[in-house]
């Protein structure tokens, strides 16, 4: 089926004013956000003025913005409700995302005129459950992760042709029900369900093997193993191997496995639907968004890229759709592998990364462009690179890459040359001449303030 007149837009995690504005800038339709005070957004760094000129900002540019009230509340959560219900029509987004029933019903009276999603977080994952939230006012539902695709076409083939429904398709999975977790709370007295989730699960765990009692009364086995256990090391591990059987899978050893790094034993690999894209857009979906609340302006920036890329090259020509060069664009992220999570159905073991949490990622973020000299680029340092090294600057206009060689690091501070540039030295000057190939006022259009550059990480 296809229904090409649903374009879908492509939503972006803003979690600070610069993020927002290089999301947009490099190719989101809308972007996620919110405060603080009552949303899943604790470490969020935009107050509600900034807000304000993000939101007009978006407007400006024919762009929208959501901001999220999607915490599940207790009573003294209440009566901040009127409070948050002002500042939002102060702020007039473009939609509201909301987890929580009871403030669902609060702001459908309090903010009639703003038009109000269904949280991931409210597991939405049939079409009844999303008819249910339609008939009491919901303009947009944001399906579980854990809906698969033929589940997807079909709700969105079942419910109100006029229900907007919105799916995750780049981001971090949860070891949880889509998010509702408990794990912080009991380990870090963090909750995750408040917006303050501490990410246990990506932790790394020791595993000790507490051998049966009788077999230590031959004195083989320290007496101490009786109340420590036995600390897996590089010389206890060859004397034992481990296993986990489900009772109900008899049988069925699951090995569990430790090396000097650790054991990540809840540690998923990152969604990543960029080949199944092609698949999201014939159908219809209206939102196709990107998790990412904490990640930094360089996240924003590169989902974007490659997605909005993606999705104008699906739209342009269906038939002939390739996704390796968007793919390879997002290969140069920081994750931890990737995986369809749901989309096929089942969840198989090959979603998780036992073994790690280092990052797969290929580039580091170098730093962005943060104003055009008379001489060339000032590039705000954000991860150090060496003179000799090649900068990839990501333009918003074109997809391929400009690089330059670092044959000279020039200091803006002091004008000193460097053989290293770190983030102690802030800023330093890529001059015109050095883009061969493009004229002063090519590089100065190609790449306008907040311009992100990367360096290739040597393995």
């Amino acid at each position: 089926m296809s229904n090409f007149t649903r374009k879908s837009e492509l939503l972006i995690p803003g979690g600070s004013y610069d993020r927002i504005k290089t999301a947009f800038m490099y190719g989101a339709d809308v972007v996620y956000a919110g405060t603080p005070d009552m949303s899943l957004r604790a470490k969020s760094k935009v107050s509600v003025e900034e807000m304000k000129e993000c939101v007009e900002y978006a407007h400006s540019i024919g762009k929208k913005i959501y901001l999220t009230v999607n915490l599940y509340t207790h009573n003294k959560d209440i009566e901040r409700l009127p409070s948050f219900a002002n500042t939002l029509k102060h702020l007039s987004p473009d939609g509201i995302i909301i987890a929580d029933a009871g403030v669902f019903r609060y702001m459908r009276k309090a903010l009639p005129e703003i038009p109000l999603h269904v949280s991931t977080q409210a597991n939405v994952c049939s079409y009844e459950t999303a008819m249910f939230w339609y008939d009491i006012g919901a303009k947009l539902c944001v399906l579980g992760r854990e809906v698969s695709f033929e589940e997807l076409r079909e709700i969105r083939q079942k419910v109100a042709p006029d229900l907007k429904l919105e799916t995750f398709i780049h981001g971090s999975m949860c070891m949880s029900y889509s998010g509702r977790c408990l794990i912080s709370n009991f380990l870090a007295e963090r909750s995750s369900n408040q917006g303050n989730c501490a990410h246990c699960c990506r932790w790394n765990y020791k595993m000790y093997v507490k051998p049966n009692e009788e077999l230590l009364e031959g004195g083989k086995i320290i007496k101490e193993a009786k109340t420590l256990g036995i600390d897996i090391n590089s010389d206890t591990m060859k004397l034992f191997d481990f296993y986990l059987e489900e009772q109900e899978r008899k049988g069925e050893f699951l090995e569990l496995c430790e090396d000097d790094k650790g054991s990540y034993i809840m540690n998923s690999k990152d969604l990543c639907l960029m080949p199944k894209l092609d698949k999201l857009l014939s159908i219809g979906i209206d939102s196709l968004k990107v998790e990412g609340r904490n990640k930094s302006e360089y996240y924003a920036g590169i989902t974007s890229r490659a997605y909005s890329n993606a999705i104008d090259a699906f739209y342009k020509s269906p038939d002939s759709w390739n996704c390796a060069p968007y793919m390879n664009e997002l290969n140069t992220l920081q994750n931890r592998g990737y995986t369809y999570g749901f989309f096929e159905g089942h969840l198989t073991h090959h979603a998780m990364n036992y073994e790690t949490t280092r990052s797969d990622g290929n580039y580091r973020y170098a730093g962005r462009v943060s104003k055009h000299t008379p001489d060339g680029i000032e590039l705000e340092v954000k991860n150090s690179f060496s003179k000799g090294e090649t900068i990839e600057f990501l333009s918003p206009i074109r997809f391929e890459p400009i690089c330059v060689k670092i044959d000279k690091i020039i200091n803006t501070k002091n004008n000193n040359i460097i053989d290293r540039a770190t983030v102690g030295n802030n800023y330093i000057l890529i001059p015109y001449k050095e883009f061969k190939g493009f004229s002063k006022t090519e590089i100065e259009n190609l790449l306008p303030v907040l311009s992100l550059a990367r360096v290739k990480v040597s393995k």
